[in-house]
């Protein structure tokens, strides 16, 4: 149990021998017991579709991908003033902008696949909680109540934010459409319920 008065919950473990669902003292005093047994299978989905450990590896790609393109980029830099006088040079240096346009998307693209693969995966978690209750409107009606509530969460931080129930930080100026929807680790909430309603 966390310490806190937000209401939020999260799992984490790499399988479910080792692993550990958390929730808020905001959330279990707010939701009623219907609603935190959606939540919690909701955490139990995601240690049994081993998310923690999908997201660790994706993670790491994303990582490697941003650590090759920083190094092309650098060794690009380094070896950019060769060959200028001859036909290599100038297919050279048509490579080393080419190299550097995809040095400087590469990453951004490998967050903004990250990013879509924890919303895909906060879908799957929403549907398999539901089939674990067979009760969709709990978990609906709990996920209404945590976005409703403007309250932050205090102990998180952004590194942490993709594996809570909800995202974690409440901005009232928070930005909206499809635009802003590829840099959340969450898909909206108003999607969500609309899902688990449609369960029925």
């Amino acid at each position: 149990i966390i310490n806190d008065s937000a209401p939020n919950a999260f799992a984490t473990g790499r399988d479910p021998k080792h692993a550990a669902i958390a929730f808020t003292s905001g959330i279990l005093d707010k939701l009623n017991k219907l609603e935190l047994e959606g939540v919690a299978a909701h955490e139990l989905s995601h240690v049994g579709n081993y998310d923690t450990r999908l997201m660790t590896i994706v993670s790491i790609l994303v990582g490697t991908i941003a650590l090759l393109a920083d190094m092309f980029i650098r060794i690009t830099w380094m070896g950019g003033g060769r060959d200028r006088d001859n036909d290599r040079g100038q297919a050279g240096a048509i490579f080393a902008v080419i190299g550097i346009i995809l040095a400087i998307l590469s990453p951004i693209i490998a967050i903004l696949i990250q990013l879509a693969i924890s919303r895909k995966r906060e879908f799957l978690a929403d549907a398999s909680g539901a089939l674990l209750t067979r009760n969709p409107d709990s978990l609906a009606d709990a996920l209404l109540k945590i976005a409703k509530d403007k309250e932050p969460l205090e102990v998180a931080n952004k590194a942490t934010a993709h594996l809570y129930i909800e995202n974690p930080f409440k901005n009232p100026q928070k930005l909206t459409g499809t635009f802003a929807n590829l840099f959340n680790t969450h898909p909206p909430v108003e999607d969500r319920i609309k899902a688990l309603r449609a369960m029925q």
